[in-house]
């Protein structure tokens, strides 16, 4: 009896260590899923828009997980939080690809809230007292992500 427990356990595991997608929030698939770096195009002049993306994953808040900032086009990098805070991702999912769906959103993040993102991504005293302007820019709110292994 000892011995099957164990193998279950094992072969459990080894299933897991090559599971090749890990799903939070809605399961959604990549199907038709539209490349980080083309969405700033897509929106053109929009303030919103439903959309499946795939990206990298350039950080995760680490706190919790309850955000994550995607590149972009030219460096640039877009930060997605999830719907009604009802699920995070892993905080050690940096460089890898992501898929999510939900809407993309023009916002103008005030300097407290970008304060509080710093914070969260553990950047130091001083370089959360560097900012001090609102910043308008690209944001998505995701129903649900894949993390790629």
């Amino acid at each position: 009896m000892k011995n099957i427990l164990i193998t279950a356990l094992f072969t459990l595991f080894v299933a897991g260590a090559y599971a090749q997608e890990s799903y939070f929030g809605k399961k959604i698939n990549d199907k038709g899923a539209l490349a980080s770096a083309e969405l700033p195009k897509k929106m053109a002049a929009k303030e919103k828009m439903s959309a499946k993306v795939v990206g990298t994953v350039e950080s995760v808040c680490q706190a919790k997980g309850c955000w994550m900032k995607v590149k972009t086009a030219d460096g640039q990098t877009m930060r997605v939080s999830f719907k009604d805070y009802g699920f995070f991702v892993p905080k050690d999912i940096a460089g890898k690809t992501v898929v999510f769906e939900g809407e993309a959103k023009m916002k103008t993040t005030p300097v407290a809230e970008l304060q509080h993102y710093a914070e969260d991504a553990g950047k130091s005293k001083e370089d959360i007292a560097k900012i001090t302007e609102p910043k308008h820019e690209l944001t998505f709110v995701a129903d649900g992500v894949i993390v790629k292994k």
